[in-house]
């Protein structure tokens, strides 16, 4: 994939370093959807975290513009202890105002592309039990429950399996 990937009026690059408090922000938004009482206040500072993946030279972060703002974003890398061509999608946000305007579409196929490029045959991810829009998200693109890993009990999260389509 190149660093710069234009549909429409989309643009889906890499994560620039400047971008990365918006990143953060619109991550916490969207985060915040599936959390009854809203996203818990830790004190975690999620702009070091995505500061830290779009640093890392072992993985890729990608977001979605349109029309100047950063609407979606992706983060994946091989996870430690995985099977050789298994990527992890450890992020996938879009902002709540774009839900269902196909940018997570577009995202998620821009992600597959690159997966395809770094020979990567296996993805998987978890999810949070409770966030129902993100599991059907998935389902749509041919996510499936990871045999490997189903949910212990009192899990939080559902673990999903996507089996990379060759050229």
């Amino acid at each position: 994939m190149t660093d710069e990937r234009e549909t429409g009026d989309r643009v889906i690059h890499t994560v620039l370093p400047a971008e990365v408090e918006t990143v953060a922000a619109l991550h916490v938004r969207a985060r915040a959807t599936y959390y009854p009482d809203g996203l818990p206040d830790d004190g975690y500072d999620w702009a070091a975290a995505w500061r830290t993946a779009v640093e890392r030279t072992d993985g890729h972060v990608l977001c979605a513009v349109e029309r100047g703002s950063v609407v979606a974003v992706a983060s994946f890398r091989a996870p430690e202890d995985a099977p050789d061509g298994t990527v992890k999608l450890y992020q996938f946000h879009v902002a709540p105002e774009h839900w269902r305007s196909g940018i997570g579409t577009a995202l998620h196929a821009a992600c597959v592309e690159q997966w395809r490029a770094d020979g990567r045959r296996t993805a998987v991810l978890d999810v949070h039990v409770d966030n129902r829009r993100a599991q059907a998200f998935y389902a749509r693109r041919g996510w499936v429950p990871d045999p490997e890993h189903p949910p212990a009990r009192g899990d939080h999260h559902l673990f999903l399996r996507f089996d990379v389509p060759g050229e």
